[in-house]
């Protein structure tokens, strides 16, 4: 459905000068769309030219064309409006996902332990290289930090959440004041065996109506679970 609406929106973007045309034949009293100009494609290194037919589209053609675009957009609309959301969210899981398999891959073949610092307060994390001359991970203003991610930077409200989920991944209820990141100091941390810290970090958008959780065992396997019909999957 969304590659049919697609297709018809970029055929009206290619030809916006046709509905001036059906204003002008209209005001020559004709009902037919004629001298369409001529549409040229490259592809790849070769250019194209294809030239329209002299007897054009009938108006009837047109306003059937519309009315078909304007069926497909009120019926995916309702759907773009919360599966946009929902992909953004995902997209944010999967690089924290992968953010962790390279902070872990680091730490190996470094042979020195490296950390993800979660700051919640600002909505955002650091994959760090070092802990800085105060050697504590979670005051990351002397860290060696190799990026920040922030999460509105995904867009759709994706910040720090549990969304629906009810329970932790452990099983446990949230607590009171749950800050989203079950990681001690809010600080994973993979040593040169690639072993590390366990815990969780939740992330929900906007509409809360979708979680994601990402995170460690103890010995340094990654797992991304969302919650789904009262589970985490």
């Amino acid at each position: 459905m969304f590659f049919c609406l697609s297709l018809l929106l970029w055929f009206f973007v290619l030809d916006v000068d046709l509905i001036l045309q059906i204003k002008r034949q209209l005001c020559c009293g004709t009902h037919q769309i004629r001298n369409l100009r001529l549409v040229e494609m490259t592809v790849g290194k070769r250019r194209y030219s294809i030239h329209a037919s002299g007897s054009g589209f009938t108006l009837v053609e047109v306003i059937v064309v519309l009315a078909v675009i304007a069926i497909l957009a009120a019926i995916a609309g309702p759907n773009m409006r919360s599966w946009l959301p929902n992909m953004r969210l995902k997209s944010a899981a999967r690089d924290l996902y992968s953010n962790m398999q390279k902070i872990r891959s680091m730490a190996i073949r470094d042979n020195q332990a490296r950390a993800i610092f979660f700051d919640t307060a600002n909505n955002r994390y650091m994959l760090c290289q070092d802990s800085g001359a105060d050697g504590v991970w979670s005051t990351p203003a002397d860290n060696t930090v190799l990026a920040t991610i922030s999460l509105p930077g995904y867009g759709s409200g994706v910040t720090y959440g549990h969304g629906p989920a009810t329970s932790q991944v452990a099983g446990s209820a949230f607590p009171v004041g749950f800050d989203e990141v079950s990681y001690s100091n809010n600080v994973l941390v993979f040593d040169p065996r690639g072993t590390g810290s366990a815990g969780y970090v939740y992330l929900a958008h906007q509409g809360n109506t979708v979680t994601y959780a990402v995170g460690t065992v103890a010995s340094g396997v990654i797992r991304m679970l969302r919650w789904s019909g009262g589970n985490w999957q």
